[in-house]
């Protein structure tokens, strides 16, 4: 996992895009592939969908450093207000 985490650091936001899309679409083969015939380790589906987590975690982590203060506490806000529509 560490090494995992080194490559995220080194890559560039476009880089993540293209190789989250390209792990959804491996996930949705082996969905398909393990539905019709099965696959011989089936744990490789989990191991996939939470490592395109990762990279989402990733993206958006990114995206939050980038943002300016002001669009910072505007995202609190927002977030306050659907938290009291919950309840």
């Amino acid at each position: 996992m560490a090494k995992e985490n080194l490559q995220l650091d080194t890559m560039e936001i476009p880089d993540l895009l293209a190789e989250i899309t390209s792990m959804q679409n491996e996930y949705q083969q082996m969905k398909f592939d393990h539905a019709i015939r099965g696959l011989a380790n089936p744990l490789e589906i989990r191991q996939l969908r939470r490592k395109i987590a990762r990279f989402n975690t990733e993206v958006r982590q990114r995206e939050l450093a980038a943002m300016a203060p002001e669009q910072l506490m505007m995202r609190t806000k927002i977030v306050e207000r659907r938290r009291r529509q919950r309840r």
